[in-house]
């Protein structure tokens, strides 16, 4: 088999929010179809891929530099050893030459988003959901399509007010959901106390709040914060500091005892390492981010975990950013801990496939070939247009 052609389209998925850092009233997406020579049902097999919100898409980098290299290269050097369908490995290995190491940015993301659209294509041509292939693959054999979820939501609203706030996040769990995200940092200590403890008024027993500062924090205001937070039995105390700031990170350890997450900004397998060496982290109670979407894919993803594993870190530490598929897929076939969801963000990219619902902070994936975009109708509407 071979590709036939590699489409991008760069499209707005812009809102009035903000976290403590950005405003996303100019956030972008890239979407990719590959399409291949392979016929089902009288039409080609494509893989789509998309990066995830927070970072602007990336058509640029695919069109001058990684979409040219797979068109380029012969067809026999993209295959698996049957010559049926592509190895995603070698793919990777494709876009990255002549490339040098280090310096992992926007580079990591355009790759991520060509790397989904592979897998995709990879699961389709064998007829399996993805997260059966990567179980069959790296895994025992037996996914578990059944996967916690988190709603991300709470962020800065312009005008918006505490009973509104309260609305958003009981919304959030009258459709299915036990833990649920603010954001903080971008309103000060003791207004983000006031918005805490109005989610806090309408938690019931086994339902949790997360709380997300977006790396905005310098050491002291880190600190000030942890001492605060310490009062409250959070799910976790997300990303305080620069996320290469490994010692900020470090020392917060010494200031808050509870679970800290992080790892969603870090693109690489080598920046995940140097977090698990020198950011003080806790396997035992400290959750892990890292989205492959953002970070090289999940042929980069695999590396991650095998890296994981080497420093006695749990896969079920992992829960991915990103709210998209790909992490779902991920999540069941590789036994992670969950998926970040936003829902009522970011759509039509967003979300699960058409009728799954959140029961008691779980969904539970149907049995779609690939990344089962296709059964998300208002997503795979927007995707046909691109794949003509």
């Amino acid at each position: 088999m071979r590709i036939v052609d590699i489409r991008e389209v760069t499209l707005p998925i812009s809102s009035p929010i903000r976290n403590a850092y950005i405003d996303f009233s100019k956030m972008t997406l890239s979407l990719v179809a590959i399409v291949s020579d392979v016929i089902r049902d009288g039409k080609p097999v494509v893989g789509y891929g998309f990066n995830s919100n927070g970072r602007y898409g990336q058509g640029s980098l695919m069109r001058e530099r990684f979409i040219p290299r797979l068109l380029e290269a012969s067809p026999e050097s993209l295959q698996d050893s049957t010559g049926n369908n592509l190895c995603p490995h070698k793919c990777w290995a494709t876009m990255f030459s002549n490339e040098k190491p280090g310096g992992h940015g926007e580079r990591s993301v355009a790759i991520g988003t060509l790397d989904m659209a592979i897998w995709d294509l990879v699961a389709k041509i064998e007829g399996v959901p993805l997260f059966q292939l990567l179980a069959d693959r790296y895994g025992n054999g037996k996914p578990d399509p059944k996967i916690f979820v988190y709603a991300a939501g709470g962020y800065y609203y312009p005008g918006q007010n505490h009973n509104q706030l309260k609305d958003e996040m009981r919304s959030y769990i009258d459709r299915g959901y036990t833990v649920v995200k603010k954001k903080i940092g971008g309103a000060s200590l003791d207004e983000d106390l006031r918005r805490i403890d109005s989610i806090l008024s309408v938690l019931q027993d086994g339902q949790k709040l997360a709380v997300d500062a977006n790396g905005r924090f310098d050491l002291d205001t880190a600190i000030q914060y942890a001492k605060a937070l310490s009062q409250y039995d959070l799910f976790w105390f997300e990303e305080p500091g620069d996320p290469l700031d490994f010692e900020l990170q470090a020392t917060l350890r010494g200031y808050y005892s509870k679970p800290m997450a992080t790892g969603e900004d870090l693109f690489s397998m080598q920046d995940a390492r140097n977090l698990i060496r020198y950011g003080g982290l806790r396997p035992d109670r400290d959750w892990l981010q890292f989205d492959c979407a953002l970070s090289y894919g999940l042929v980069e993803y695999l590396r991650t975990l095998d890296m994981l594993k080497e420093h006695g870190w749990s896969a079920k530490r992992c829960i991915p950013h990103g709210g998209h598929q790909m992490s779902l897929n991920i999540a069941a076939g590789l036994e992670l801990g969950g998926n970040e969801s936003y829902p009522d963000l970011f759509q039509p990219f967003g979300g699960f496939p058409d009728g799954v619902k959140v029961d008691n902070g779980f969904i539970t994936l149907p049995e779609l070939p690939g990344i089962g975009f296709e059964g998300k109708s208002d997503l795979f509407a927007q995707m046909q247009k691109l794949a003509g």
